[in-house]
């Protein structure tokens, strides 16, 4: 092992984290070059091993195998989400293709497969437990489903293709990002601000100081572009954004998306034939809960029947609204800012009256107090964890016993070097071994509003429920206690995923929860019960669009993956045809979705996109049993727990779902709550 190369060392820091200050861009390449040796020897010793194979010299030890890979991919690929420059993005062009050259070196590796299955034939006889028996189905399928039973060319094939998808799908991320960076609005007349509430203001006189600008600078960053879309009375300026919003990597510039996502759709296309599948779906969809393409289609039409009728009534509301003001033509960029007018109208509540309630400090000590209320978690802030940025807290996680459950690392405020939205990810992530139980490292990254000079860091209640639904992410890493580390946490289907987080979400419009750590910056006084009765009644304010919004995604995905490529030659007229059932406002010739949809190019959603909705049918449907006995009732708290958060991918998800609900999930549960059917 190389000696002056901290990422192949021991780390030799408080619960093994990862030493941040010592690892430099330049160590990168050869941990990695390093790492893939390592990981090949591991998978020699287990193809070379002469004894007849058994779960635990074959299964259990593949697992086990490229723990340094594991390591060293996990800090590089989240510092590439979340603290990236431009060696970092060249190093990762580099190195991904060296990535799927060596997976797919040990999924097309013949002996070794010849040993998975022979171990896979004999599984009845081998008196496995649950999870032994559900890690051996996994590895036998990963291999099936990734071209073990293909002929020598078409593996070659495959590896190639895989090579390709791996490269498309981190410069279309690129290609997002530098076109959302290239974007500044630069304004220096403040009546151009007029309606902006004085947080946005000083936000955006913070980002022109630091450009060493004067006035004012408005990005395409969330915390920056949706209070302008939402209070900017401006329409000329709304319009000026959105449009330079839609038209991310769709410009006639080097960052342009379009042969990419063509590229990208025919390759899976590619793949999932010489697999022997019709269609990327039905490849995806085989290890999901949905199982099938129809079914998917089937569930998002179903809702969209429900969802439609409402979203029209609300479209109509807003154009009238706009009408009023002398608008005939009612835009997208019109949409959000006369939403909030209609929400002061009908609600008589202002997002800007709730945020003072909303300290991020607050609302952060609100989720641990909910998750030790719920879970018997404690979370402890310390600072002897090294961090990748000053910005990041970092906090020890215990149990009721004070026994050490994970490290918890927190970041929060948008940079150049992030990309936009939100998510979990873990630098380690949690598994059994020799009697010893190890604990996982897991990291939440959102782009919140940055504190001002004048005032703390102050969330809109739309960022305290993002907080909450990564958090509960984060609840599915921490809570995990699997024995093998490819089925911990949240190694679970991707329609089965979204399930802890959004029940979390729950949690926010609920009284109980909110007298918790709602409670005004300065006073101190806590959120008035008429506030909290309007976010509840909020909760569903819009809800028709809000629904239609999601099934245009969700179809737009299915439609990507189930056509045949080979017929589509055009994005933007293909994804007009997709939305055709889902569109309201006009169409934007200059904009398209599909360039920028990172979830489903360059994140894990293809084909998967409708697991949002899904969820929100399990999320409903569990939270409609805590509401029942109690949102912070002990006994169905820990059978969420026992069954859903610490068992990960141990089983099928509809067995553990029922096992916690004592039924299937009921998709009235959903459609009530959000007010879509009486």
């Amino acid at each position: 092992m190389s000696k002056n190369n901290p990422l192949l060392e021991h780390f030799d820091t408080p619960f093994n984290t990862a030493p941040f200050s010592k690892i430099k861009t330049t160590h990168f390449k050869p941990a990695f070059k390093e790492a893939i040796v390592l990981a090949k020897k591991d998978v020699d010793a287990i193809v070379s091993n002469t004894e007849n194979p058994s779960f635990d010299n074959t299964i259990a030890a593949l697992d086990f195998s490229g723990q340094t890979l594991e390591r060293v991919s996990g800090i590089f690929f989240n510092l590439n989400s979340a603290e990236t420059n431009d060696t970092i993005q060249r190093i990762a062009q580099e190195i991904s293709p060296w990535l799927s050259e060596f997976s797919n070196d040990v999924r097309l590796n013949e002996t070794l497969f010849i040993k998975i299955k022979s171990v896979y034939e004999q599984r009845e006889k081998l008196n496995l437990n649950t999870e032994q028996l559900t890690l051996l189905t996994k590895k036998y399928k990963s291999f099936a489903r990734n071209g073990a039973n293909l002929n020598e060319s078409d593996k070659n094939k495959l590896r190639e293709i895989d090579t390709q998808l791996s490269k498309l799908s981190l410069t279309f991320g690129e290609h997002v990002l530098a076109d959302a960076n290239a974007y500044q609005m630069h304004l220096t007349n403040e009546s151009d601000l007029e309606g902006l509430p004085q947080h946005a203001k000083d936000a955006a006189k913070l980002l022109a100081e630091n450009k060493d600008l004067k006035g004012w600078l408005i990005t395409l960053d969330y915390p920056s572009y949706i209070p302008f879309m939402t209070y900017a009375k401006n329409r000329k300026l709304r319009e000026k954004l959105a449009r330079a919003f839609g038209a991310k990597a769709f410009q006639k510039n080097d960052n342009n998306n379009e042969q990419i996502v063509l590229d990208i759709i025919a390759l899976k296309a590619k793949r999932a034939q010489l697999l022997g599948y019709k269609t990327h779906a039905d490849f995806v969809l085989e290890e999901r809960m949905a199982k099938t393409p129809q079914t998917v289609l089937d569930f998002l039409n179903t809702i969209l029947v429900k969802a439609k009728p409402a979203a029209q009534k609300e479209f109509e509301q807003l154009k009238n609204l706009a009408e009023a003001d002398g608008i005939q033509d009612f835009q997208k960029w019109d949409a959000a800012y006369y939403s909030e007018i209609l929400k002061k109208q009908t609600l008589n509540l202002d997002e800007e009256q709730l945020k003072p309630y909303f300290k991020l400090e607050n609302v952060l000590e609100g989720v641990f107090k909910v998750a030790q209320k719920l879970y018997g978690l404690n979370f402890e802030p310390v600072n002897n964890i090294e961090v990748y940025h000053p910005d990041v807290k970092t906090f020890k996680v215990t149990d009721k016993k004070g026994s050490y459950k994970a490290v918890f690392y927190a970041d929060f405020f948008p940079r150049p070097g992030k990309r936009q939205g939100a998510w979990m990810t873990s630098f380690k992530d949690q598994w059994i071994k020799d009697g010893k139980n190890s604990r996982p490292h897991i990291s939440i990254v959102c782009n919140f509003t940055k504190p001002t000079k004048t005032q703390p860091s102050l969330l809109t209640f739309n960022e305290v429920t993002t907080l909450f639904h990564e958090f509960g992410h984060a609840l599915h890493g921490m809570l995990a206690n699997t024995t093998y580390p490819s089925l911990s946490g949240t190694s679970v289907y991707w329609d089965f995923v979204e399930l802890p987080s959004q029940v979390l979400e729950n949690w926010a419009y609920e009284k109980e929860t909110l007298d918790l750590f709602a409670k005004h910056y300065k006073t101190g006084e806590k959120i008035p019960s008429d506030l909290i009765v309007k976010i509840k009644a909020a909760s569903n304010f819009l809800e028709g669009l809000a629904t239609l919004r999601q099934l245009s995604f969700g179809l737009l995905d299915m439609q990507w993956h189930t056509q045949n490529p080979s017929e589509i030659k055009e994005v933007k007229s293909f994804e007009l045809a997709a939305f055709a059932d889902t569109q309201l406002y006009p169409d934007v010739a200059e904009n398209c979705m599909s360039t920028a949809f990172s979830h489903i190019f360059q994140g894990g959603y293809s084909a998967g996109y409708y697991s949002y909705k899904w969820a929100e049918v399990l999320d409903a449907d569990a939270f409609s049993y805590f509401k029942e006995h109690g949102i912070f009732n002990k006994n169905v708290a820990n059978a969420f727990k026992e069954n859903v958060l610490s068992k990960g991918g141990t089983e099928d998800p509809m067995i553990l779902y029922k096992r916690f609900r004592g039924q299937k999930p009921n998709p009235e549960a959903l459609l009530k709550r959000a007010g879509l059917v009486k």
